[in-house]
């Protein structure tokens, strides 16, 4: 505990002593009164900015285990200085009187109300006859004090006049010890704890208030709680880092045959995939000290903090090792300095990356230290940091298939008490796309459910709802709809739901609902793959697109008007058309050329599209114009064959709001395929004898437009 004293005057006056506490960083003000005497208000602040930024680095102490700190211990002697302070100035005598004028004190002896008075060599306590009310700032009632004018003469013959006692104070020998102290002493203990703080350690450039200390979390030897039992669905990836596990374990095999074990390695992968969880497993397993930071945790607006850091970040690697620095978010830290915008830049990023580079070059192998990174955006990291030397492998934690998706359930579930009925498999084969952090957040919201309802365990119905939940949204009962409304709700989900189910790799259809969920879906369409798939056919990407159109066609046909519901399916149609024929390079009339620049791979996103003449622009337009069309015109052509059926499901839809299960396959099993359906599928050209894009009246609820932006997953 560091207690600090720090007044705000060169009088005696109410001071305030600041509490910190290195452990749980509590700052309070005490209630307590002081009066003190220091030298300026300037120091005073200088004291508690001090104060504030040892507690601060108190509070960010980079070693979270039973290792000692040793600026810890060398700031206890200076703390115990400043608690000795503080408690004599609370046990020091004082005597607290109000304050008067001289001008006020004259008058009151002329008055006669003055009883006696003590003079010294600065002021002049006096003493009335008779006690006035009390004050709140007047703990004395009849003694008060005043400033002596420094010449009149003419004092001592009116206080003689008017009879009052007085008397004159000698000067205390202490005095000049005082004044010793309050113009050496207090300097010089700020000096002692201000050379404490900003000495650090030079070598590292460390120091100045522990601003450029690494704030790296770290974990004694096996206590990050992790091991490989706990991570799952990343068989490969586990099975490249076992190596460098069995490194830390048994290093003398690998010396011994002239191996190097890899200085870094590098995570990549999508966001969730478990690179975090992955790292902390490795020293789990391994039995070293793991130190954690990310890499924004680099970055201040001080120049050369971020490289004085990651110099003490690898100081302390060094002390300990063997052990495992992780790295998180590197793309932050690492980014590619090509892409400084400034020529010749030496920025605050640049600089921390350039001792990056240094540091990993300087430790050489087999010292123990591992540094492992993770990152979802590879594509931006510097080629300096990639190459052979630094990290030297690269290991992708990909989104896990249907196998791995069901290892990552049994892993979360081990404290979660399950229903009879609760198929892991099954889960794991609706759940498709889905990451390790996904899975957990799923269970996760299941147990929620179960525990909503007082059951005893979780059954696969509340699985069910909680993939719901998190593909659709929360379910908003309470929004209810007119009968127009629902009408057109119930024609377009059952209008995505039939195309669906004659396109092929389309999946299954589960579920159709006009229950609004999320912010502005009024209905949805659960569409579940049978099976994961890592490649699209061109038909099949041309069904996508009139299933996502199969919507508005079912609006068009039976209504005879369009709504605002369709805003969401047109714009995924018109992406995904300007994909298959911008990069997929589907479009006979441009042939396999790439128009757009790539994605990022794991983050998603599009590039900006590379300079192209306008000639090649308006091919683009038409075609992707083309294809939308002819998606369209497909689609309706699939409804109006099955008009009936469409009619039959839409009207059971809007009295049961749900259809889903065996309902659901019987009525989809009667839907029929139109003569040109398969002709539109091979060639991507549908031959009629009318317009394909006739025009209908639209309706548009402006007021609320998002209440019309019905989903299909």
């Amino acid at each position: 505990m560091l207690a600090i004293d720090c007044g705000l005057q060169n009088t005696p006056m109410n001071a305030a002593i600041l509490v910190i506490g290195g452990g749980g960083c509590r700052s309070k003000l005490s209630n307590l009164v002081l009066r003190s005497i220091f030298l300026t208000s300037s120091l005073d602040l200088l004291c508690i900015l001090t104060g504030i930024a040892r507690s601060i680095q108190g509070c960010h102490m980079p070693i979270a285990n039973n290792r000692k700190s040793d600026k810890l211990h060398s700031s206890i002697p200076t703390g115990l200085i400043f608690i000795t302070w503080a408690v004599l100035m609370l046990v020091w005598p004082h005597e607290h009187y109000a304050r008067k004028s001289y001008s006020e004190f004259i008058q009151q002896v002329e008055a006669g109300d003055v009883a006696k008075a003590t003079i010294d060599d600065q002021e002049i306590r006096y003493e009335l006859k008779t006690a006035p009310a009390t004050t709140k700032d007047s703990p004395a009632k009849n003694i008060f004090i005043t400033r002596k004018l420094p010449e009149d003469p003419g004092l001592a013959q009116i206080l003689r006049n008017h009879r009052v006692e007085h008397s004159a104070t000698v000067p205390s020998p202490f005095n000049g010890l005082w004044a010793v102290l309050s113009w050496v002493g207090i300097p010089l203990l700020f000096l002692i704890l201000w050379s404490r703080l900003t000495s650090g350690n030079r070598a590292s450039g460390l120091g100045m208030l522990g601003i450029g200390d690494s704030h790296a979390k770290a974990y004694s030897a096996g206590d990050t709680g992790v091991t490989f039992n706990d991570v799952a669905g990343i068989d490969e990836a586990k099975a490249e880092l076992q190596e460098i596990v069995d490194f830390l374990k048994h290093a003398e095999k690998y010396v011994k045959l002239g191996a190097k074990i890899p200085k870094g390695v590098l995570l990549v992968g999508p966001p969730g995939t478990g690179k975090t969880l992955l790292a902390r497993a490795i020293a789990g397993e391994a039995g070293v000290p793991f130190f954690s930071i990310s890499g924004s945790e680099f970055i201040e607006m001080f120049v050369g903090v971020g490289a004085a850091r990651v110099r003490g970040l690898f100081e302390q690697a060094k002390q300990q090792a063997p052990c495992i620095v992780f790295i998180d978010e590197l793309d932050a830290l690492g980014k590619s300095r090509a892409s400084v915008n400034s020529i010749g830049g030496n920025d605050e990023r640049e600089q921390t990356l350039n001792q990056l580079l240094s540091e990993m070059d300087g430790f050489a192998a087999n010292t123990g230290v591992i540094l492992l990174s993770a990152t979802n955006r590879p594509e931006v990291l510097d080629p300096a940091l990639l190459r052979p030397g630094r990290f030297d492998r690269q290991i992708v934690v990909d989104r896990p298939d249907k196998l791995g998706r069901q290892a990552i359930l049994l892993v979360h579930v081990r404290q979660v008490k399950l229903a009879a009925d609760v198929d892991l498999l099954k889960i794991a084969a609706r759940t498709p796309g889905f990451a390790g952090a996904d899975l957990a957040n799923l269970i996760n919201e299941a147990a929620l459910l179960a525990a909503r309802h007082n059951q005893e365990a979780v059954a696969m119905a509340d699985f069910e709802a909680a993939i719901e939940r998190l593909l659709a949204g929360l379910e908003k009962k309470s929004r209810v709809l007119n009968d127009l409304e629902k009408e057109t709700v119930a024609y377009h989900e059952v209008g995505h739901a039939i195309v669906g189910s004659l396109m092929p790799g389309a999946g299954s259809i589960e579920k159709i609902s006009i229950v609004p969920r999320g912010m502005g879906a009024l209905g949805y369409t659960l569409q579940l793959p049978q099976e994961d798939r890592f490649l699209m056919i061109e038909d099949e990407l041309r069904g996508q697109i009139a299933i996502l159109l199969g919507g508005r066609s079912a609006e068009e046909l039976i209504m005879r008007k369009v709504s605002t519901g369709a805003s969401d399916d047109i714009q995924k149609a018109t992406d995904l058309a300007d994909r298959y024929v911008s990069i997929y390079g589907m479009s006979k009339q441009l042939g396999p050329m790439a128009f757009d620049r790539s994605a990022n791979q794991f983050l998603g996103g599009y590039s900006p599209r590379r300079p192209l003449s306008p000639q090649v622009e308006a091919t683009i337009d038409r075609g992707i114009k083309n294809l939308i069309d002819h998606a369209h015109h497909a689609a309706q052509e699939i409804l109006a064959h099955n008009e009936p059926l469409l009619r039959q499901m839409a009207g059971i839809l809007q009295e049961q709001e749900i259809l889903e299960g065996q309902e659901l396959h019987a009525y989809l099993q009667q839907v029929q395929k139109p003569p040109l359906l398969d002709q539109w599928l091979q060639t991507g050209e549908l031959e009629v004898n009318y317009p394909i894009n006739a025009q209908f009246p639209v309706t548009s609820n402006s007021h609320n437009q998002s209440s019309y932006e019905y989903s299909y997953s």
